[in-house]
C-alpha cells in the first residue's frame, strides 16, 4: 500500500485508556487521509462511547469521552492494514482478558498487517503470544512482563519488529505514528507474518 491515504486502521480500546494514546493516532492518522475507526468490546460505561482516564486530575478521576464507531463483534482484520492498541493500565488489562480481542489481534499478526501497541499495551501482545522471538518496548513498569514471554526488551521510543510496532510513553507518540505510517506504506510482507 503506497499511500496512508488508501489505508484502513482500526484502534481497538475499551473504558481505562490513556487518552493521548487513542487520540493522537486517532488525530494524526486521519489527518494524513486514513480512514480510522475505534471499536471496542460490549459493556463500557457509556453505551457507543468509551471513556479515558485522566491520571493528572485531582484526584484522578474519569476523562474525555471518545465515540466507538464500531462494535468488537463487527470488525475483522481482513477489512484493515493495520490495528493500535492504546495503553494506560486498565484498558489494556481489560483487553487482554476477552478472548475476541486475542484473536482479532492474532489475525491481525498472522496476516502480515501491522499491530501497533504503546505504553502497557504490550500487555496484549504478550498474552496474545505474539512477543516471544520479537524485539518490543512497552512502559517500564511491565518490562518484566515482556521478557517474561520472551521478547527483547530495549528502553527506545520506538521498536518495529516483522509489524509489530511498540513504544513506551506518550512522549513517544510522535515516533508512534510515524511508524506506523511507514510500516502501513510497506503492505504486508511475507517475513513480517507471526510464526
Amino acid at each position: 500500500m503506497p499511500d496512508i491515504k488508501q489505508a484502513k486502521i482500526l484502534i481497538l480500546a475499551t473504558d481505562g485508556f490513556e487518552e493521548s494514546e487513542l487520540t493522537v493516532p486517532l488525530e494524526k492518522l486521519r489527518a494524513q487521509g486514513a480512514e480510522v475507526h475505534v471499536a471496542a468490546p460490549e459493556g463500557t460505561r457509556e453505551p457507543g462511547r468509551i471513556r479515558g482516564w485522566d491520571g493528572s486530575r485531582t484526584p484522578p478521576d474519569w476523562g474525555q469521552a471518545v465515540p466507538v464507531d464500531r462494535g468488537l463483534a463487527e470488525v475483522q482484520a481482513a477489512d484493515y492494514d493495520a490495528i493500535v492498541l492504546p495503553g494506560g493500565q486498565m484498558n489494556p488489562d481489560k483487553l487482554r482478558a476477552e478472548p475476541a480481542v486475542l484473536d482479532l489481534v492474532r489475525a491481525f499478526a498472522s496476516g502480515g498487517k501491522v499491530v501497533a501497541a504503546i505504553c502497557h499495551a504490550p500487555w496484549i501482545l504478550v498474552e496474545a503470544g505474539l512477543a516471544k522471538g520479537r524485539k518490543m518496548t512497552s512502559f517500564a513498569s511491565i518490562r518484566t512482563d515482556v521478557v517474561n514471554a520472551g521478547a527483547e526488551w530495549s528502553d527506545q521510543p520506538v521498536v518495529t519488529d516483522k509489524g509489530i510496532v511498540t513504544s513506551r510513553n506518550p512522549g513517544d507518540l510522535e515516533a508512534f505514528v510515524a511508524k506506523i505510517v511507514e510500516e502501513v506504506k510497506e503492505g504486508s510482507h511475507g517475513d513480517r507474518r507471526a510464526a
